[in-house]
């Protein structure tokens, strides 16, 4: 078979194919969960009465094979990485605290940890149940082919997601939508490359429901529930509905949701700091108490600003890291995700000191916790030269904007601003500031916010590269054939901390992976606000 040629993707669709194909695919979307709750409902409502199909993509988009499995490879090692980030509290003070002087999001988050670290709650003298750190992860990649370069593609990192790592389920959909698609039609014969071989199978959904699970068993009240903290008004129900449906179905673990309004009202904790919600289910018929114990609190909530609207919300938030339950993720693990700690870990020895010397011990606990610890462990995990140097492969130049130089960061950025992206600490997508309009923004930022920010080159996708994509409830109607950038997200989870506190990963899991499909001139990626749509990998040569 000829090698392939990104710019000749996709086939040419005749009308008749496109309706077809567009009719089959949102059919098959509404009938196996591929669903997103209409712009007029939403999730508070006590029983949805519609829903419509998720945004989507007829076609496959092709990614080199060799990259995809170094994807895959390199998320056994930032699960490692990341969880020993979290636990070396001085490495992120260093990072993060100055950050959090300067940007009041981070800052707020920073002093919740600061304040429960100066409570003691991570000592030892206490029990090690909260101790544990659940890290539900997503490594997100483009594939990078500047233009008029003979040099291969490469993968390149975009992001290190630690927070509300969203559409594994969906995107597991998404693959059984072009599985079906090949079926049912093969495509019209149109591809050689449009083979099942050559679309891999994933399990987005049980890799996260993997960790979910685990952290459950770890807390070990068999009768408490997981506790999925959830934004009001929430579109995006189905992808979490359906990590709910399998954590029952295949562990037989319940789930309750509540927003961070619901939680002031309903959430309390116990002298033992045991956290237990209240009014969260039906009372029982036979007059048995309602109030439920939380096992594990699972964050698809708390990355934005707007999900604190008052300082209520944040002590809230302290509240539950407060408590015994465990926390995904944990303060701590939500700042190591943080775009100032991809940015340094990129300077020199940073990569070495968590990953080939010994993991940093915090000297709290107890020998005989220690040696507890050790036996229901993983072991110890070992890298090599060659882990890192794959992982370094996948980065682009990043600064701070408050780096010193020469040249000083805020120079770079003006020299360089058609090739960057400025990135502040932030998730959830639209925070971003690019090339053209760096200039006027640099020109308005005070001085004291420069450490906020983070310049980083921007990644080029391969030039020409076409899909047909079909926008959330808009049917045969809006199938349009666009350039394209399609994202890949590579999901994995660590449990981590607990009695040994010394960097060690109690369980980790990886597999499962989301692409995200957008028009070529939208600059932000994300599904949930708008910009792309969700679809599956076709692996070439």
């Amino acid at each position: 078979m000829a090698s392939f040629v990104f710019s000749d993707w996709p086939p040419h669709l005749t009308d008749t194919q496109q309706s077809h194909l567009t009719q089959l695919a949102t059919t098959y979307a509404l009938a196996h969960g591929l669903l997103y709750l209409p712009p007029s409902s939403s999730s508070s409502t006590p029983a949805p009465t519609s829903a419509i199909h998720a945004p989507l993509s007829l076609f496959p988009s092709p990614f080199p094979r060799s990259l995809f499995q170094n994807a895959l490879r390199l998320q056994k090692i930032y699960n490692v990485l990341y969880a020993r980030i979290a636990l070396d509290e001085e490495f992120l003070d260093s990072v993060m605290g100055e950050v959090a002087q300067v940007d009041e999001f981070t800052g707020q988050i920073w002093r919740s940890w600061k304040t429960l670290r100066d409570e003691g709650i991570t000592q030892a003298r206490y029990d090690t149940i909260q101790d544990y750190h659940l890290g539900i992860f997503r490594a997100d990649y483009l594939l990078h082919a500047p233009k008029g370069s003979t040099v291969p593609i490469s993968l390149k990192q975009v992001e290190f997601n630690t927070i509300s790592s969203s559409f594994g389920a969906l995107s597991d959909r998404a693959s059984s939508l072009h599985n079906y698609l090949l079926d049912a039609t093969d495509y019209f014969g149109l591809s050689p490359h449009l083979i099942k071989d050559n679309l891999p199978s994933n399990g987005a959904t049980s890799t996260v429901v993997e960790g979910l699970a685990a952290a459950h068993k770890a807390y070990g009240a068999h009768d408490a529930y997981i506790l999925f903290v959830v934004q009001p008004g929430e579109r995006n129900v189905f992808d979490q509905r359906w990590l709910e449906y399998e954590l029952l179905e295949r562990h037989n673990i319940h789930v309750v949701r509540q927003t961070f309004d619901d939680l002031l009202t309903n959430a309390s904790l116990s002298p033992s700091r045991v956290l237990t919600l209240r009014n969260a289910l039906p009372s029982s018929t036979s007059g048995s108490s309602d109030t439920i114990e939380v096992s594990v609190v699972y964050y698809r909530a708390g990355y934005t600003p707007k999900d604190y609207p008052t300082s209520s919300h944040y002590a809230l938030r302290e509240t539950l890291s407060r408590s015994r339950a465990i926390n995904c993720p944990t303060l701590a693990l939500q700042l190591a995700g943080g775009k100032k700690v991809q940015q340094v870990l990129t300077k020199e020895g940073v990569l070495e000191r968590f990953l080939l010397q010994s993991p940093k011990h915090t000297g709290t606990e107890t020998a005989e916790a220690a040696a507890a610890a050790a036996a229901h462990s993983s072991g110890p995990e070992e890298f090599t030269p060659e882990d890192l140097a794959l992982i370094r492969s996948t980065w682009v130049d990043m600064w701070c904007l408050s780096d010193p130089g020469p040249p000083d960061g805020v120079t770079q950025a003006l020299e360089h601003h058609a090739s960057l992206v400025l990135k502040p600490q932030r998730e959830g997508g639209g925070n971003n500031v690019y090339h053209s309009s760096i200039p006027s923004f640099l020109s308005s930022l005070p001085a004291f916010a420069l450490p906020a920010w983070i310049a980083m080159r921007l990644i080029e996708p391969p030039q020409n590269l076409g899909g047909y994509l079909v926008r959330a409830g808009s049917g045969e109607s809006n199938a349009a054939r666009k350039d394209v950038v399609s994202e890949l997200g590579v999901f994995g989870w660590a449990l981590f901390g607990g009695p040994r506190k010394e960097g060690g990963v109690v369980r980790q899991g990886d597999g499962g992976w989301l692409v995200r499909t957008k028009g070529r001139e939208s600059d932000e990626g994300g599904v949930a606000v708008g910009f792309s749509v969700l679809d599956s990998i076709l692996l070439v040569d």
